[in-house]
Protein backbone atom coordinates (compact mmCIF):
# COMPACT_ATOMS: atom_id res chain seq x y z
CA UNK A 1 0.00 0.00 0.00
CA UNK A 2 1.58 3.82 -0.82
CA UNK A 3 1.58 5.51 1.92
CA UNK A 4 2.64 9.24 2.94
CA UNK A 5 3.33 10.07 6.57
CA UNK A 6 2.90 14.11 5.19
CA UNK A 7 -0.04 14.14 3.55
CA UNK A 8 -2.01 11.58 5.89
CA UNK A 9 -0.31 13.86 8.92
CA UNK A 10 -1.79 17.08 7.30
CA UNK A 11 -5.34 14.88 7.15
CA UNK A 12 -4.75 14.55 10.63
CA UNK A 13 -4.44 18.22 11.83
CA UNK A 14 -7.26 18.86 9.67
CA UNK A 15 -9.46 16.81 11.70
CA UNK A 16 -7.81 17.78 15.50
CA UNK A 17 -8.77 21.17 14.28
CA UNK A 18 -12.38 20.49 13.31
CA UNK A 19 -15.42 21.97 14.76
CA UNK A 20 -16.31 22.39 18.18
CA UNK A 21 -19.12 23.75 20.27
CA UNK A 22 -16.80 27.20 19.98
CA UNK A 23 -16.31 26.92 16.35
CA UNK A 24 -17.74 30.22 15.91
CA UNK A 25 -14.33 31.47 17.59
CA UNK A 26 -11.40 31.86 15.37
CA UNK A 27 -8.17 31.74 16.66
CA UNK A 28 -4.63 31.51 14.78
CA UNK A 29 -2.27 29.23 16.59
CA UNK A 30 0.19 31.79 15.99
CA UNK A 31 -1.81 33.84 18.95
CA UNK A 32 -0.89 31.22 21.22
CA UNK A 33 2.69 30.91 22.99
CA UNK A 34 4.74 27.73 21.90
CA UNK A 35 4.84 27.04 25.37
CA UNK A 36 1.08 26.81 26.18
CA UNK A 37 0.46 25.16 22.41
CA UNK A 38 3.27 22.09 22.45
CA UNK A 39 1.75 20.66 25.84
CA UNK A 40 -0.44 17.93 24.21
CA UNK A 41 0.31 14.62 22.79
CA UNK A 42 -1.42 15.46 19.27
CA UNK A 43 0.28 18.73 19.04
CA UNK A 44 3.70 17.31 19.62
CA UNK A 45 2.87 15.04 16.65
CA UNK A 46 2.30 17.59 14.60
CA UNK A 47 5.96 18.99 15.09
CA UNK A 48 7.54 15.14 14.66
CA UNK A 49 5.41 15.53 11.50
CA UNK A 50 7.25 19.07 10.65
CA UNK A 51 10.78 17.55 11.55
CA UNK A 52 10.10 15.04 8.30
CA UNK A 53 8.74 17.36 5.89
CA UNK A 54 12.27 18.55 4.99
CA UNK A 55 12.84 15.53 3.24
CA UNK A 56 10.36 16.13 0.47
CA UNK A 57 12.24 19.39 -0.24
CA UNK A 58 15.38 17.82 -1.50
CA UNK A 59 14.39 18.17 -4.93
CA UNK A 60 13.27 21.37 -5.53
CA UNK A 61 15.43 22.81 -2.58
CA UNK A 62 14.78 26.64 -2.59
CA UNK A 63 14.41 26.69 -6.65
CA UNK A 64 18.15 25.24 -6.95
CA UNK A 65 16.52 21.84 -7.96
CA UNK A 66 19.00 19.39 -5.25
CA UNK A 67 17.99 16.09 -5.35
CA UNK A 68 19.83 13.81 -3.31
CA UNK A 69 20.68 11.15 -5.72
CA UNK A 70 21.99 13.48 -8.49
CA UNK A 71 23.82 15.62 -6.65
CA UNK A 72 26.09 12.75 -5.33
CA UNK A 73 26.28 11.28 -8.62
CA UNK A 74 26.75 14.35 -11.13
CA UNK A 75 30.38 14.17 -8.96
CA UNK A 76 30.85 10.57 -9.85
CA UNK A 77 31.18 9.04 -12.87
CA UNK A 78 28.02 7.16 -13.85
CA UNK A 79 25.79 9.83 -15.56
CA UNK A 80 26.30 13.26 -16.67
CA UNK A 81 24.83 16.78 -16.02
CA UNK A 82 23.01 17.66 -19.21
CA UNK A 83 20.50 20.13 -19.78
CA UNK A 84 20.32 22.55 -22.27
CA UNK A 85 23.69 24.02 -22.22
CA UNK A 86 26.48 24.45 -19.97
CA UNK A 87 25.19 27.30 -18.22
CA UNK A 88 22.09 25.31 -17.48
CA UNK A 89 22.04 24.84 -13.49
CA UNK A 90 25.98 25.64 -14.12
CA UNK A 91 26.71 25.29 -10.27
CA UNK A 92 25.99 21.36 -11.44
CA UNK A 93 28.29 21.45 -14.09
CA UNK A 94 30.84 23.52 -12.01
CA UNK A 95 29.95 20.21 -9.46
CA UNK A 96 30.80 17.77 -11.97
CA UNK A 97 34.30 19.37 -12.49
CA UNK A 98 35.48 19.95 -9.23
CA UNK A 99 35.42 23.67 -9.20
CA UNK A 100 32.70 25.04 -7.89
CA UNK A 101 32.68 28.80 -5.99
CA UNK A 102 31.20 30.31 -2.90
CA UNK A 103 28.81 31.73 -5.67
CA UNK A 104 28.29 28.84 -7.84
CA UNK A 105 27.39 26.09 -5.69
CA UNK A 106 24.61 23.97 -4.21
CA UNK A 107 23.21 25.37 -1.56
CA UNK A 108 19.81 24.01 -0.94
CA UNK A 109 20.62 21.39 0.76
CA UNK A 110 22.31 23.54 2.88
CA UNK A 111 19.22 25.38 3.83
CA UNK A 112 16.90 22.17 3.67
CA UNK A 113 18.77 20.13 6.08
CA UNK A 114 19.45 22.63 9.00
CA UNK A 115 15.93 23.13 8.20
CA UNK A 116 15.48 19.37 9.81
CA UNK A 117 17.63 20.30 12.24
CA UNK A 118 16.17 23.13 13.61
CA UNK A 119 12.30 21.48 13.47
CA UNK A 120 13.66 18.15 15.16
CA UNK A 121 15.29 20.71 18.14
CA UNK A 122 12.35 21.96 18.46
CA UNK A 123 10.67 18.51 19.12
CA UNK A 124 12.96 17.28 22.04
CA UNK A 125 12.33 20.97 23.16
CA UNK A 126 8.17 20.27 23.30
CA UNK A 127 8.81 17.00 24.79
CA UNK A 128 9.03 18.26 28.28
CA UNK A 129 6.14 20.64 27.96
CA UNK A 130 3.86 18.05 26.69
CA UNK A 131 1.55 16.66 28.98
CA UNK A 132 0.17 13.07 30.04
CA UNK A 133 2.67 11.47 27.63
CA UNK A 134 3.58 8.00 28.09
CA UNK A 135 7.57 6.95 28.63
CA UNK A 136 7.18 5.02 25.50
CA UNK A 137 5.30 8.04 23.27
CA UNK A 138 8.02 10.19 24.83
CA UNK A 139 10.96 7.99 23.74
CA UNK A 140 9.00 7.21 20.14
CA UNK A 141 8.79 10.96 19.57
CA UNK A 142 12.55 11.18 20.87
CA UNK A 143 13.77 8.56 18.72
CA UNK A 144 12.27 9.42 15.44
CA UNK A 145 13.86 13.11 15.60
CA UNK A 146 17.27 12.18 16.83
CA UNK A 147 17.45 9.57 13.95
CA UNK A 148 16.23 12.31 11.82
CA UNK A 149 18.73 14.79 12.78
CA UNK A 150 21.44 12.68 12.33
CA UNK A 151 20.16 11.71 8.95
CA UNK A 152 20.27 16.02 8.06
CA UNK A 153 23.50 16.06 9.74
CA UNK A 154 25.01 13.05 7.77
CA UNK A 155 24.24 14.89 4.76
CA UNK A 156 25.80 18.52 6.10
CA UNK A 157 28.93 16.34 6.76
CA UNK A 158 29.45 14.29 3.88
CA UNK A 159 29.04 17.65 1.36
CA UNK A 160 30.48 20.36 3.29
CA UNK A 161 32.38 18.08 6.36
CA UNK A 162 33.53 21.33 8.51
CA UNK A 163 30.09 22.50 9.25
CA UNK A 164 28.47 24.41 12.38
CA UNK A 165 26.70 21.37 14.77
CA UNK A 166 24.43 22.00 17.50
CA UNK A 167 21.39 19.87 19.17
CA UNK A 168 19.48 23.21 20.61
CA UNK A 169 18.33 25.82 18.10
CA UNK A 170 20.35 29.08 18.47
CA UNK A 171 19.39 32.41 20.01
CA UNK A 172 21.31 35.44 20.19
CA UNK A 173 22.92 36.17 15.96
CA UNK A 174 21.87 32.38 15.60
CA UNK A 175 25.32 31.69 15.16
CA UNK A 176 27.60 28.37 16.94
CA UNK A 177 30.93 26.83 16.76
CA UNK A 178 32.09 25.59 13.97
CA UNK A 179 33.83 21.75 14.07
CA UNK A 180 36.30 20.27 12.07
CA UNK A 181 34.66 16.77 10.10
CA UNK A 182 35.66 14.15 12.46
CA UNK A 183 34.47 16.28 15.31
CA UNK A 184 31.12 16.52 13.56
CA UNK A 185 31.14 12.42 12.51
CA UNK A 186 31.70 11.98 15.86
CA UNK A 187 29.33 14.00 17.86
CA UNK A 188 26.19 12.97 15.39
CA UNK A 189 27.31 9.14 15.32
CA UNK A 190 27.23 9.37 19.00
CA UNK A 191 23.76 10.80 19.15
CA UNK A 192 22.69 8.41 16.64
CA UNK A 193 23.76 5.37 19.05
CA UNK A 194 22.47 7.64 21.94
CA UNK A 195 18.35 7.08 19.78
CA UNK A 196 18.87 3.43 18.90
CA UNK A 197 20.00 2.59 22.74
CA UNK A 198 16.78 3.96 23.03
CA UNK A 199 14.84 1.02 21.70
CA UNK A 200 12.23 2.20 21.52
CA UNK A 201 11.75 2.48 17.13
CA UNK A 202 10.11 -0.87 15.49
CA UNK A 203 12.89 -3.02 12.97
CA UNK A 204 9.39 -2.34 10.71
CA UNK A 205 6.64 -0.10 10.82
CA UNK A 206 2.86 -1.31 9.79
CA UNK A 207 1.41 0.25 6.66
CA UNK A 208 -0.66 3.12 8.38
CA UNK A 209 3.03 4.47 9.76
CA UNK A 210 4.93 3.56 6.87
CA UNK A 211 7.20 6.33 5.84
CA UNK A 212 8.54 6.43 9.86
CA UNK A 213 12.31 6.05 10.44
CA UNK A 214 12.54 2.65 12.10
CA UNK A 215 15.36 0.71 13.23
CA UNK A 216 16.41 -0.63 9.99
CA UNK A 217 17.07 2.51 8.96
CA UNK A 218 18.74 3.85 11.75
CA UNK A 219 21.31 0.34 11.53
CA UNK A 220 21.69 1.39 7.89
CA UNK A 221 22.46 5.63 8.33
CA UNK A 222 25.10 4.15 11.29
CA UNK A 223 26.81 1.93 9.28
CA UNK A 224 26.78 4.11 6.27
CA UNK A 225 28.21 6.96 8.12
CA UNK A 226 30.81 4.70 10.12
CA UNK A 227 32.12 3.11 6.18
CA UNK A 228 32.14 6.62 5.38
CA UNK A 229 34.99 7.57 7.86
CA UNK A 230 36.33 4.22 7.72
CA UNK A 231 35.84 3.89 11.16
CA UNK A 232 37.42 0.72 12.15
CA UNK A 233 36.31 1.03 15.89
CA UNK A 234 32.79 0.89 14.94
CA UNK A 235 32.79 -1.88 12.25
CA UNK A 236 31.77 -4.26 14.97
CA UNK A 237 28.69 -3.01 15.85
CA UNK A 238 27.58 -1.83 12.03
CA UNK A 239 27.77 -5.47 10.92
CA UNK A 240 26.17 -6.62 13.88
CA UNK A 241 23.46 -4.27 13.03
CA UNK A 242 23.45 -5.38 9.15
CA UNK A 243 23.58 -8.92 10.20
CA UNK A 244 19.64 -8.11 12.92
CA UNK A 245 18.28 -6.54 9.57
CA UNK A 246 19.25 -9.57 7.68
CA UNK A 247 17.65 -12.22 10.70
CA UNK A 248 14.36 -10.06 9.89
CA UNK A 249 11.74 -11.89 8.22
CA UNK A 250 9.98 -8.67 7.18
CA UNK A 251 13.22 -7.66 4.73
CA UNK A 252 14.32 -9.45 1.83
CA UNK A 253 15.15 -9.06 -2.17
CA UNK A 254 12.46 -8.97 -4.63
CA UNK A 255 13.08 -11.55 -7.39
CA UNK A 256 12.63 -9.19 -9.80
CA UNK A 257 15.07 -6.35 -9.98
CA UNK A 258 12.91 -4.31 -12.35
CA UNK A 259 9.92 -3.89 -9.94
CA UNK A 260 12.04 -1.96 -7.38
CA UNK A 261 11.36 1.13 -8.69
CA UNK A 262 7.60 0.67 -10.07
CA UNK A 263 4.76 1.55 -7.73
CA UNK A 264 4.06 -1.29 -6.81
CA UNK A 265 7.95 -1.72 -5.11
CA UNK A 266 6.99 1.11 -3.23
CA UNK A 267 7.70 0.04 0.84
CA UNK A 268 8.49 -3.48 -0.61
CA UNK A 269 10.10 -6.52 1.57
CA UNK A 270 13.29 -4.90 0.14
CA UNK A 271 12.62 -1.69 0.77
CA UNK A 272 14.13 -0.16 4.19
CA UNK A 273 13.77 3.51 4.01
CA UNK A 274 11.87 5.73 1.23
CA UNK A 275 10.63 9.60 0.83
CA UNK A 276 7.70 9.63 -0.51
CA UNK A 277 5.81 11.44 -2.48
CA UNK A 278 2.21 11.22 -3.72
CA UNK A 279 0.04 12.28 -7.00
CA UNK A 280 -3.41 11.73 -5.59
CA UNK A 281 -4.24 14.52 -3.14
CA UNK A 282 -1.10 16.49 -3.64
CA UNK A 283 -1.21 20.32 -2.92
CA UNK A 284 2.06 21.16 -4.36
CA UNK A 285 2.35 23.82 -7.28
CA UNK A 286 4.54 26.39 -8.14
CA UNK A 287 2.65 28.53 -6.40
CA UNK A 288 2.91 26.84 -3.42
CA UNK A 289 6.64 24.43 -4.08
CA UNK A 290 6.51 22.95 -0.22
CA UNK A 291 2.82 21.96 -0.42
CA UNK A 292 2.75 18.06 0.03
CA UNK A 293 2.57 15.79 -3.04
CA UNK A 294 4.75 14.90 -5.74
CA UNK A 295 8.46 14.81 -6.85
CA UNK A 296 10.11 17.12 -9.60
CA UNK A 297 13.11 14.24 -10.07
CA UNK A 298 11.14 12.30 -13.12
CA UNK A 299 10.93 15.51 -15.31
CA UNK A 300 14.07 16.77 -14.50
CA UNK A 301 16.06 13.84 -15.80
CA UNK A 302 13.59 12.49 -18.80
CA UNK A 303 13.95 13.38 -22.60
CA UNK A 304 13.41 16.50 -23.67
CA UNK A 305 10.02 16.89 -25.76
CA UNK A 306 9.43 13.75 -26.11
CA UNK A 307 6.71 11.57 -27.73
CA UNK A 308 6.28 8.12 -29.29
CA UNK A 309 5.41 5.23 -26.66
CA UNK A 310 2.63 6.77 -25.01
CA UNK A 311 4.06 6.00 -21.38
CA UNK A 312 7.53 7.96 -21.00
CA UNK A 313 6.35 11.17 -20.66
CA UNK A 314 8.52 14.39 -21.39
CA UNK A 315 11.42 15.98 -19.64
CA UNK A 316 14.25 18.43 -19.56
CA UNK A 317 16.95 16.64 -20.33
CA UNK A 318 18.79 16.23 -17.17
CA UNK A 319 21.11 13.52 -15.73
CA UNK A 320 21.64 11.92 -19.11
CA UNK A 321 23.03 7.92 -17.71
CA UNK A 322 26.83 7.70 -19.88
CA UNK A 323 27.17 5.14 -22.37
CA UNK A 324 30.04 3.47 -20.53
CA UNK A 325 27.53 2.73 -17.72
CA UNK A 326 25.55 1.06 -19.88
CA UNK A 327 28.21 -1.36 -21.48
CA UNK A 328 29.49 -2.10 -17.85
CA UNK A 329 26.52 -4.50 -17.71
CA UNK A 330 26.55 -7.91 -18.92
CA UNK A 331 23.97 -8.19 -21.47
CA UNK A 332 22.63 -11.02 -19.37
CA UNK A 333 22.04 -8.59 -15.97
CA UNK A 334 18.48 -7.95 -15.57
CA UNK A 335 19.72 -4.14 -13.94
CA UNK A 336 20.48 -2.80 -17.34
CA UNK A 337 17.12 -2.48 -18.60
CA UNK A 338 16.11 -1.84 -15.23
CA UNK A 339 18.56 1.00 -15.49
CA UNK A 340 19.39 2.63 -18.66
CA UNK A 341 16.40 2.95 -20.99
CA UNK A 342 17.39 3.67 -24.35
CA UNK A 343 15.27 6.39 -25.50
CA UNK A 344 16.45 6.31 -29.12
CA UNK A 345 15.47 2.75 -30.02
CA UNK A 346 11.71 2.76 -29.05
CA UNK A 347 9.77 2.73 -32.50
CA UNK A 348 8.09 5.38 -32.65
CA UNK A 349 9.66 7.50 -29.59
CA UNK A 350 11.32 10.84 -30.44
CA UNK A 351 12.99 13.34 -27.98
CA UNK A 352 15.17 16.59 -28.63
CA UNK A 353 18.96 15.90 -27.53
CA UNK A 354 20.12 18.01 -25.26
CA UNK A 355 23.84 18.57 -23.62
CA UNK A 356 25.90 15.27 -23.52
CA UNK A 357 22.94 13.39 -24.60
CA UNK A 358 23.67 9.85 -25.08
CA UNK A 359 20.42 8.71 -25.62
CA UNK A 360 20.07 6.81 -22.49
CA UNK A 361 18.17 7.97 -19.29
CA UNK A 362 17.65 6.86 -15.47
CA UNK A 363 14.97 4.03 -16.26
CA UNK A 364 14.66 3.84 -11.95
CA UNK A 365 13.19 7.75 -12.17
CA UNK A 366 12.23 8.37 -15.50
CA UNK A 367 8.56 10.32 -15.84
CA UNK A 368 5.77 7.88 -16.66
CA UNK A 369 2.49 9.79 -17.65
CA UNK A 370 0.75 7.17 -15.41
CA UNK A 371 3.12 8.51 -12.23
CA UNK A 372 1.25 11.73 -11.97
CA UNK A 373 -2.19 10.86 -13.63
CA UNK A 374 -3.71 12.19 -10.85
CA UNK A 375 -2.04 15.28 -9.83
CA UNK A 376 -4.80 18.21 -9.72
CA UNK A 377 -2.23 20.95 -9.85
CA UNK A 378 1.53 21.24 -11.82
CA UNK A 379 2.19 17.97 -13.01
CA UNK A 380 5.71 18.64 -13.45
CA UNK A 381 6.60 18.95 -9.13
CA UNK A 382 3.56 15.99 -8.31
CA UNK A 383 5.45 12.66 -9.95
CA UNK A 384 4.83 9.54 -7.39
CA UNK A 385 7.93 8.40 -7.34
CA UNK A 386 9.18 7.52 -4.08
CA UNK A 387 13.38 8.06 -3.46
CA UNK A 388 14.78 5.36 -2.31
CA UNK A 389 16.95 6.04 0.32
CA UNK A 390 18.04 2.52 1.74
CA UNK A 391 17.61 -1.01 0.18
CA UNK A 392 17.97 -4.58 1.78
CA UNK A 393 21.06 -4.97 -1.29
CA UNK A 394 22.66 -2.38 0.20
CA UNK A 395 22.88 -3.52 3.75
CA UNK A 396 23.90 -7.06 2.12
CA UNK A 397 26.48 -5.49 0.37
CA UNK A 398 27.20 -3.55 3.70
CA UNK A 399 28.01 -6.91 5.61
CA UNK A 400 29.47 -8.43 2.90
CA UNK A 401 32.24 -5.56 3.29
CA UNK A 402 32.29 -5.38 6.66
CA UNK A 403 32.73 -8.96 7.04
CA UNK A 404 35.38 -8.89 4.95
CA UNK A 405 37.20 -5.88 6.49
CA UNK A 406 36.76 -7.53 10.08
CA UNK A 407 37.36 -11.29 9.25
CA UNK A 408 34.60 -12.38 10.27
CA UNK A 409 33.63 -14.06 6.72
CA UNK A 410 31.36 -16.60 7.95
CA UNK A 411 27.92 -16.39 5.71
CA UNK A 412 29.71 -12.73 3.27
CA UNK A 413 29.84 -14.82 0.22
CA UNK A 414 25.97 -15.53 0.43
CA UNK A 415 25.13 -12.16 1.08
CA UNK A 416 27.20 -10.85 -1.84
CA UNK A 417 25.94 -13.49 -4.14
CA UNK A 418 22.40 -12.86 -3.06
CA UNK A 419 22.76 -9.30 -4.96
CA UNK A 420 24.93 -10.92 -7.75
CA UNK A 421 22.61 -14.02 -8.89
CA UNK A 422 19.18 -12.02 -8.18
CA UNK A 423 20.32 -10.17 -11.30
CA UNK A 424 22.46 -12.86 -13.31
CA UNK A 425 20.25 -15.91 -13.08
CA UNK A 426 21.94 -17.28 -10.09
CA UNK A 427 25.35 -16.47 -11.23
CA UNK A 428 28.17 -16.19 -8.36
CA UNK A 429 32.13 -14.71 -7.83
CA UNK A 430 34.62 -15.04 -5.48
CA UNK A 431 34.27 -13.06 -2.41
CA UNK A 432 36.70 -9.79 -2.65
CA UNK A 433 36.66 -6.34 -2.16
CA UNK A 434 36.53 -6.31 -5.63
CA UNK A 435 33.81 -7.82 -6.56
CA UNK A 436 32.15 -6.16 -3.64
CA UNK A 437 32.91 -2.80 -5.24
CA UNK A 438 32.11 -4.12 -8.67
CA UNK A 439 28.37 -4.82 -7.06
CA UNK A 440 27.61 -2.02 -5.50
CA UNK A 441 28.83 -0.21 -9.22
CA UNK A 442 26.00 -2.16 -10.87
CA UNK A 443 23.40 -2.44 -8.51
CA UNK A 444 22.86 1.44 -7.24
CA UNK A 445 23.47 3.63 -10.44
CA UNK A 446 21.54 6.43 -10.37
CA UNK A 447 20.59 6.29 -6.58
CA UNK A 448 23.55 8.40 -4.79
CA UNK A 449 25.92 5.93 -3.90
CA UNK A 450 28.86 5.64 -6.21
CA UNK A 451 30.61 9.21 -5.25
CA UNK A 452 31.01 8.31 -1.32
CA UNK A 453 32.20 5.22 -2.35
CA UNK A 454 34.58 6.01 -4.26
CA UNK A 455 35.95 8.63 -1.63
CA UNK A 456 35.86 6.12 0.93
CA UNK A 457 37.59 3.33 -1.15
CA UNK A 458 40.51 5.56 -1.76
CA UNK A 459 39.50 5.32 -5.62
CA UNK A 460 38.34 8.48 -5.92
CA UNK A 461 41.74 10.53 -7.33
CA UNK A 462 42.64 7.16 -9.93
CA UNK A 463 38.34 7.45 -11.08
CA UNK A 464 37.24 10.50 -11.31
CA UNK A 465 40.17 11.92 -13.59
CA UNK A 466 39.33 13.98 -16.87
CA UNK A 467 37.35 12.14 -19.76
CA UNK A 468 37.54 11.62 -22.94
CA UNK A 469 35.14 14.29 -24.36
CA UNK A 470 36.07 17.48 -22.80
CA UNK A 471 33.09 17.49 -20.26
CA UNK A 472 35.01 16.92 -17.07
CA UNK A 473 38.55 18.53 -17.14
CA UNK A 474 39.72 18.49 -13.65
CA UNK A 475 41.21 15.53 -10.79
CA UNK A 476 39.29 14.79 -7.92
CA UNK A 477 41.80 15.72 -5.29
CA UNK A 478 41.48 15.46 -1.59
CA UNK A 479 41.08 18.91 -1.07
CA UNK A 480 37.66 18.91 -3.67
CA UNK A 481 36.05 16.36 -0.63
CA UNK A 482 34.19 19.39 0.55
CA UNK A 483 32.12 22.07 -1.37
CA UNK A 484 32.52 25.42 -0.72
CA UNK A 485 29.80 27.02 1.80
CA UNK A 486 27.73 29.31 -0.26
CA UNK A 487 28.82 32.71 -0.30
CA UNK A 488 25.63 34.31 1.02
CA UNK A 489 25.87 32.16 4.31
CA UNK A 490 29.75 33.21 4.70
CA UNK A 491 28.38 36.88 4.78
CA UNK A 492 25.28 36.11 7.03
CA UNK A 493 28.33 35.27 9.54
CA UNK A 494 30.36 37.84 8.67
CA UNK A 495 31.75 39.67 12.20
CA UNK A 496 29.17 37.28 14.23
CA UNK A 497 30.73 35.31 17.44
CA UNK A 498 30.98 32.78 15.09
CA UNK A 499 31.92 33.29 11.54
CA UNK A 500 32.05 30.56 9.21
CA UNK A 501 35.65 29.83 8.16
CA UNK A 502 35.40 28.63 4.64
CA UNK A 503 36.94 25.64 3.25
CA UNK A 504 39.57 24.85 1.00
CA UNK A 505 38.12 24.14 -2.53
Amino acid sequence: MKQNLILAAAALVALTTACTEKFLTVEHNSARPLETYFTTPEHLEEAVVAAYDPLQWFDWCEGQYNPLNIMSDIMADQIWVGGSDRSDNDYWHMMMNFEATPTKTMSGIWSDAYSGVKRCNDVLTYIGWTKDLSDDAKKLAEAQVRVLRAFYYNILWKFWGNIPYYEVNLTGDFTCEQFKADEVYEKFITDLEGAIALNALPMHWDDANIGRVNKAMAYMLFTEAVMYQNDESRYGKALGYMKEIIADPNYELLPDYGQIFLETGEWSSESIFEISYKDSGAQRSWNWVRGVGGTVLPRMISPNEWSGDGEHDNGWGFAPVRVETYEMFDPADARRAATCWDARNTGSGKYNPRYQDTGYFLEKYVAYKANNAEAEYDGDLNFNNNLRIYRYSECLLNAAELALRSNDTAGAEGWLNAVHGRSLGGATVALSLENIKQERRLEFVGEGKRYWDLIRWGDAPTVLVPDVYGYRTNTWSESKKYLPFPQHEMDATAGLTHQLVQNNY
